[in-house]
């Protein structure tokens, strides 16, 4: 796999980048071509902790994983282990999704544990009207639900827009055209 290592805010020396190369390549085994996957890893500081963040899309999917540590040595294999987890945890439904399409580019040959195996299912469904309105509205209609996200028809942006908490106590949103 080749790696964009870069740093915000942050010098990666030479030993940083061998470790992370020498970390993440251990996802290589995952995929038919791994010289194909270009993953991007970026590093950053927020106060006292190192925060690594990992992205690798292929064409089918994404994988993304971020972990923050006091030692950015254990961040690293924090955030390797976290992604070795997803794609070991969802191989099954990886598997029933892309095993029949001509393009491969993810090995499928490897073995799960009984308990790595994720059975992930949709528990509840709602239906919400969306009423139009603006992006305060929006942010004051989330902070009276006290949920960390809100859905709404935007009305300044003309599409549906997703109003979120993000980790750093911000909001974000992401509007759909």
């Amino acid at each position: 796999m080749k790696l964009n290592i870069r740093g915000d805010k942050v010098t990666v020396t030479k030993s940083i980048k061998d470790y992370i190369t020498e970390k993440i390549s251990k996802l290589d085994r995952y995929f038919e071509n791994s010289k194909s996957v270009e993953g991007k890893v970026i590093i950053r500081v927020r106060n006292n902790e190192q925060i690594i963040e990992v992205t690798v899309p292929t064409s089918r999917f994404t994988l993304r994983a971020e972990e923050h540590h006091q030692d950015l040595y254990a961040a690293i294999d924090l955030v390797a282990d976290k992604l070795e987890k997803q794609i070991r945890r969802n191989k099954n439904r990886l598997n029933n999704k892309y095993k029949d399409l001509d393009k491969v580019e993810f090995n499928f040959d490897f073995d799960v544990k009984e308990d790595e195996i994720d059975d992930v299912k949709i528990v509840k469904r709602k239906n919400v009207e969306m009423k139009p309105m603006d992006e305060e509205e929006a942010i004051l209609q989330m902070e009276l639900l006290n949920h960390d996200f809100f859905v709404f028809k935007n009305i300044d942006e003309e599409c549906v827009s997703v109003l979120y908490q993000r980790k750093d106590g911000k909001l974000g949103i992401i509007n759909v055209k």
